[in-house]
């Protein structure tokens, strides 16, 4: 193909210029020189001066554009005016310099010798970094985002945080262990599941309980209430390794987990015992006949108070964190507050429109109570019981089951169950989404957290427990990652 930017000859002569004879092109002889020649220098000195003396008919393309510096400002850097030349080359020339002379500061910076220049806009000290070496290699590539922000760190800039940003911890989607439990109940009021300070983990399965050991894996089935009775809470001390059964006929069993012995048994309750919490040798019961007793099993009574306000069944019982107050929730959708020595709640929230079983106290922030409604309510709800205010309000769209706080870190797990069954991992006072897990086909009815603070396990009515790491170490606050065969590993069973 021919190129279209080589031209070829005439093939007839220029007006003027004799023909040569038939002979001299019969025989193949070279033209004069004088015709030839002088053809070929007029065409190639148009072509060298294209650019200069451009063909009107015929447009010349280039692949890039190469400024000329003759007209530029030097005086605007602050650089000594180039010196004048009769010739246009003596002035590209010093143009050349001193271009030549920026380059190379900015490109090997003033150690060359030369000091970068400044404009009139940008001599403020906090626009010249103490190098400009933007080609040189840093080893330190980590560097934090403030370092790159184009403004300096100590500028106050409206809505701009200069602080380095953390990257967001990965929490696994799966559980690490699930384990089989079958005759789980799928009831709301229920707590079944509770995770001692010994590594222990209590259930209660039907009329039976039976105890899981995080470190050895093996399980022990510590009591049969036999056929007439059925289990409806379980409950750790908090020291030591005594456990609390409340039963559907109202009784309040204690047990010695080491001998699995059974030490006694409190009654007082009518109706079936779904809720306990322990404060020291204190134990607080609560049953469906809307009552709530306090026990202390050094004395013999059964009970020393009762605290009546519920209108209904007491499905929450929580102590904080300094033995202070005890929260409770009914299904009568209300939250109340009870100190040490009322017998009539100090404190009452009727905000939630649902049963609240769901009740967690901060461990980082004394007074601070969080608490979830069921299903016609969907809420968690924050409470200041120091300043007795409502803090916030976070609408989750499923019904919340349980509630629980990081001991490690300022963050919260809820468990819910209608209609979506997930659990969500809550960054605290933020309350963004961490991380949602899935995987139980049942509502997430029952919650438990680990003596490190690390790992939670949930219960289902689909009958198994889940076993999720979901929050740091106190020491390091990151997780490991999980190797897929841990996370798929073998299922264990209770019985």
């Amino acid at each position: 193909m021919e190129d279209p930017a080589i031209q070829r000859f005439p093939s007839q002569p220029a007006p003027g210029t004799p023909t040569p004879s038939s002979s001299s092109s019969q025989l193949n002889l070279a033209p004069t020189m004088s015709d030839e020649d002088s053809a070929r220098s007029r065409y190639i000195e148009r072509l060298i001066n294209a650019n200069h003396h451009p063909s009107p008919s015929r447009t010349i393309y280039s692949d890039r554009f190469i400024p000329t510096r003759t007209g530029s400002n030097f005086g605007l850097f602050h650089l000594p005016a180039p010196r004048q030349s009769s010739s246009s080359e003596g002035r590209e020339d010093s143009s050349t310099s001193v271009y030549s002379t920026l380059l190379r500061t900015v490109l090997f910076g003033p150690e060359s010798g030369v000091v970068s220049p400044v404009t009139p806009e940008k001599r403020s000290d906090w626009m010249n970094p103490p190098s400009r070496n933007i080609f040189r290699y840093k080893t330190d590539t980590c560097q934090a985002l403030h370092s790159l922000f184009p403004f300096g760190s100590d500028d106050a800039m409206p809505g701009v945080n200069h602080s380095p940003v953390k990257a967001p911890r990965k929490i696994p989607r799966s559980p690490y262990k699930v384990l089989d439990a079958p005759a789980l109940q799928d009831d709301f009021y229920l707590n079944l599941v509770d995770w001692s300070t010994h590594n222990v983990l209590a259930v209660g399965l039907g009329n039976c309980v039976y105890l899981w050991n995080a470190c050895s894996s093996k399980v022990t089935k510590l009591c049969d209430l036999g056929v007439d009775d059925s289990v409806c809470s379980v409950g750790w001390a908090q020291r030591g390794t005594h456990l609390a059964v409340g039963t559907s006929n109202g009784k309040v069993q204690i047990w010695d987990a080491s001998r699995c012995k059974r030490v006694r048994t409190m009654e007082g309750h009518r109706l079936r015992v779904g809720a306990l919490a322990w404060s020291s040798a204190l134990l607080s019961s609560g049953g469906r006949d809307k009552s709530i007793f306090q026990r202390d099993i050094r004395a013999q009574e059964d009970f020393v108070s009762k605290l009546s306000g519920h209108k209904s069944e007491v499905c929450g019982l929580k102590w904080s964190y300094d033995n202070r107050e005890l929260a409770s929730g009914g299904n009568d959708n209300r939250l109340f507050v009870w100190n040490q020595n009322s017998t009539q709640p100090v404190l009452k929230y009727c905000e939630h429109t649902a049963a609240v079983k769901a009740i967690a106290w901060s461990p980082h922030v004394n007074g601070l109570l969080a608490s979830g409604g069921g299903t016609a309510d969907r809420c968690i709800r924050f409470w200041n019981t120091t300043t007795n205010s409502h803090l916030s309000c976070m609408d989750t769209g499923s019904q919340v089951c349980n509630l629980v706080w990081s001991k490690n870190v300022n963050e919260l797990v809820s468990t819910h169950g209608y209609s979506q069954n997930q659990i969500i991992v809550w960054r605290y006072p933020a309350m963004s989404k961490l991380a949602t897990l899935t995987g139980h086909t049942y509502r997430v009815l029952y919650l438990a957290i680990s003596p490190d603070g690390q790992t939670i396990v949930t219960g289902a009515g689909d009958e198994t427990l889940r076993f999720w790491n979901v929050f740091p170490s106190a020491k390091s606050q990151v997780n490991d990652p999980l190797d897929e065969s841990e996370i798929f590993g073998g299922f264990d069973a209770f019985i």
